[in-house]
C-alpha cells in the first residue's frame, strides 16, 4: 500500500523537473514531515523534495517515480495526497487531506 496518492498534475511536474532541473542520478522523490511534536499531527509541516535514499526509508514507486518516506513519518502521511497547484496568485506543490479537503502548503 503506498500511503500517498500523488495527483496526475503534480506527478508531470515532478517528472519535469527531474528531466530539467539535474537531479542527480539515484534520486528520487522525499516526502515527510517536519516539526509538530508529540502524537498529533497538528503544527506538521509537510515536506517535499529530491533526496538520495537511506536506511530509515520506506521505497515506493509511483507512476515510474522512486519515492522515498522516512518510516517514522509515514504515519503522518498516510492519506494525503500531493496536488501541483497553478493559478494566478502561485504555484507550487500542496498536500491536501481529501477526507477534509484541506490544503495544508
Amino acid at each position: 500500500m503506498i500511503p500517498v496518492k500523488i495527483s496526475e498534475e503534480a506527478i508531470k511536474e515532478v517528472k519535469n523537473i527531474m528531466d530539467n532541473k539535474n537531479i542527480p542520478e539515484g534520486y528520487g522523490l522525499r516526502i515527510g514531515v517536519r516539526g509538530g511534536g508529540g502524537c498529533s499531527a497538528a503544527g506538521m509541516n509537510y515536506m517535499l523534495g529530491f533526496d538520495k535514499p537511506k536506511d530509515s526509508d520506506k521505497t515506493y514507486e509511483i507512476e515510474g517515480i522512486p519515492v522515498y518516506i522516512n518510516k517514522s513519518h509515514v504515519m503522518y502521511i498516510i492519506g494525503m495526497e500531493v496536488k501541483f497547484y497553478e493559478g494566478n496568485d502561485a504555484k507550487g506543490f500542496i498536500f491536501v487531506n481529501p477526507e477534509t479537503e484541506k490544503r495544508i502548503d
